[in-house]
């Protein structure tokens, strides 16, 4: 809410470091929608791992200081700028992009990164959207070439990005497989795409796996955690099978070797390098998931602002995730 009528709440990092460094100040001066950008009423907004990652200073992508972290907002248009005719005041939306940050009462997006929220879902499905549907339907299909009737195992499969790919996956026509940590994890998994489902942390997990898949192999891997996994990921793909890595924390050693055997592949996935056209395949494909019915967001953690430090300690820290972690503003 906002504390007066030109300032309103919004975490500030004014310096990389742990989160400690997140700080929620109250007379943060309200962002104006410039020329194609819209002013949103924020109701909640997604926390993404990379987003830790960024404010610790490790990540590629450094903001200028002081900055507001958030991008996978959703809530309600407060205001429109100039040439924008699609949004008007008071509809529900949902973004995968901000301009100004999302762990805001208010934010500034442009109009071409912000969506119609149906009213099938929630605004905490909304902000759970964003990064995790577009990064998983970009690994599947605009980087790793998934075909129906391939098999695809998502490596860490209980977060928002690996509920999503399980989702999207299975919506079009591929055997789906994941892991995850814990029971509970599993079993939301398995109600949201997954053909079958393995507990990563049983020693014999690849086992497993390699018995379920056979000789065949499994055809596209989606890595949550490259750093540990990548190696036993090359033992499990089919010939021509493709890893796509979609987070990673750290170096790991691999043998080149196992690669050529299969002429298999490693593939590193960004959204943050998705063409416009690229994204707008993705914005067509989900919106048309959404009114189908098959994407449903599954909110995990929920914190309210003034707890974003913990909120970014559960996300590194937590033993197994169960859906996709949220900010209520």
């Amino acid at each position: 809410m906002a504390t007066g009528r030109n300032v309103m709440r919004a975490v500030r990092v004014s310096e990389f470091g742990g989160p400690e460094v997140l700080k929620l100040l109250s007379d943060v001066l309200l962002p104006n929608p410039k020329e194609n950008q819209v002013l949103i009423k924020v109701h909640a907004c997604g926390v993404n791992p990379v987003e830790t990652y960024i404010r610790s200073g490790t990540h590629a992508r450094k903001p200028a200081l002081p900055y507001t972290p958030g991008t996978d907002v959703a809530g309600v248009i407060e205001a429109v700028g100039e040439h924008v005719t699609v949004f008007k005041k008071g509809d529900r939306i949902f973004a995968n992009d901000t301009i100004s940050g999302g762990y805001a009462d208010y934010t500034v997006a442009a109009a071409d990164t912000v969506f119609p929220l149906s009213d099938k879902l929630d605004f905490k499905q909304g902000a759970a959207i964003g990064i995790p549907y577009f990064t998983a339907f970009h690994a599947l299909f605009q980087k790793g070439h998934a075909k129906a009737g391939e098999t695809v195992l998502v490596h860490g499969a209980s977060g928002g990005v690996g509920i999503a790919a399980c989702q999207i996956a299975r919506a079009y026509g591929l055997k789906v497989l994941g892991t995850a940590g814990t029971e509970e994890g599993m079993n939301i998994v398995l109600r949201n795409g997954a053909h079958k489902m393995f507990n990563h942390r049983e020693a014999d997990y690849v086992d497993k796996i390699k018995e379920f898949s056979g000789v065949q192999g499994v055809d596209v891997i989606i890595e949550m955690l490259a750093n540990v996994n990548l190696a036993t990921d090359l033992q499990l793909l089919s010939p021509g099978g493709r890893v796509m890595i979609v987070g990673s924390r750290g170096p790991i050693e691999i043998s080149p070797r196992d690669t050529m055997m299969k002429e298999s592949s490693i593939i590193g996935v960004s959204l943050f390098c998705a063409t416009k056209k690229l994204m707008h395949e993705c914005e067509t494909a989900l919106l048309a998931g959404i009114e189908a019915g098959w994407l449903k967001p599954v909110v995990g953690p929920e914190y309210p602002l003034e707890k974003v430090a913990k909120a970014h300690e559960h996300i590194i820290n937590s033993r197994g995730a169960l859906g996709k972690m949220v900010l209520l503003i």
